[in-house]
């Protein structure tokens, strides 16, 4: 294990609109705000989805298993930004409810608001993290400076 401690900076509160991409409105904000390290969360609802629910192979590299979701249906999430390549980037995991369907998993790309998505971002000061690429996995996991 290897871990850093950092402190509370600024709390963004964001709303999304019908049909947003939740990773492209994340990044517009980090970029816009300069924000290097963070905690997300996130509820309200999806559209659509491509979530990664688990890997569908481990060796040689990892590779993720995708579902797709069809909304609309509900969703709360958690994750973080942090800096890979210089670019913040997002990293969330989400439990998705519509009826009686339930997914959880790592949504990606392409993932669409329902109406209305709350985004809060509160920032973590301190902290020198990126993601950086494993060359083993072909993952990009949080790494200390």
């Amino acid at each position: 294990m290897e871990y850093a401690v950092g402190r509370t900076g600024r709390i963004i509160a964001a709303r999304l609109f019908e049909g947003e991409d939740l990773y492209e409105s994340v990044h517009e904000i980090a970029v816009a705000e300069n924000i290097k390290s963070a905690a997300v969360f996130i509820t309200g609802g999806f559209r659509e989805a491509n979530v990664i629910v688990g890997p569908k192979q481990e060796e040689p590299k990892v590779i993720g298993e995708f579902r797709g979701f069809a909304g609309p249906g509900e969703v709360l999430g958690v994750g973080t930004v942090y800096c890979g390549r210089e670019e913040p980037k997002l990293h969330i995991h989400t439990a998705i409810g519509k009826a009686d369907e339930v997914t959880v998993g790592c949504p990606r790309d392409g993932t669409k608001t329902f109406l209305i998505l709350e985004v809060t971002i509160i920032e973590i000061d301190g902290l020198n993290a990126e993601r950086k690429l494993d060359t083993k996995t072909g993952l990009n996991p949080l790494r200390f400076k």
